[in-house]
Formats: structure tokens, sequence, C-alpha cells
């Protein structure tokens, strides 16, 4: 299991999880930020950094946002294991979930 990051990221990144995180699994996409299920050490230090609270344990991921799971997952099909964030570009295009996501209202 692993932490995923759901929609209310969409469109507003804070990057405090990015800042927290301790092993560089966070990735930055055009529209959120993405963990990497292969890199995560589910240590939670990123949940409660989060402003949004858009960070959850897998397991814990509303029902509402459950498509969020499979797109943190298949966002990495493509791109592998880079072996951190800070090394890697910035993912080129979202997952089709969160292109096509509104963004929340505060």
């Amino acid at each position: 299991m692993t932490y995923v990051i759901a929609q209310p990221c969409v469109e507003v990144k804070d990057k405090a999880c990015i800042d927290e995180c301790p092993v560089d699994c966070i990735y930055e996409g055009p529209r959120m930020l993405y963990i990497h299920p292969d890199e995560c050490v589910d240590c939670g230090a990123c949940e409660p950094v989060c402003p949004v609270e858009a960070i959850f344990y897998e397991d814990d991921l509303p029902e509402q946002w459950s498509a969020f799971g499979a797109a943190n997952a298949e966002v990495f099909e493509t791109v592998g294991s880079p072996g951190g964030a800070s090394g890697a570009d910035p993912l080129g295009r979202d997952h089709p979930v969160v292109e096509g996501a509104p963004v929340l209202s505060a």
C-alpha cells in the first residue's frame, strides 16, 4: 500500500508535501502532484502538511476520489521509476482522470 494524492490537489500544488517527503517520491504534473507507488515508503510525512487535505493512505481514500488511486499509479507506467523526483523532469502530462477533473472550490 502507499499514499495517494486526490482531487483537492488539482490546480493547487502547494508542494509542502515535497519538502517533507524523505524519499523524494512526489512528482509534479501540470495540474497536480503524484506519489510514485514504488518509491513511497508509507511513512506518512506528507499527509499532515497538505493544506488542502488531498493526501490519503490508499485504503482510506474517499470513495468519491477512488479513481485517483489508479491515476497515481498509472501515470508512472510510461516513465517508470526515475528514483526520485528532484532529479527528474516534471511529468509531461497528467493522467486523464486529472486532466478532466474540476477544481474544487474552497
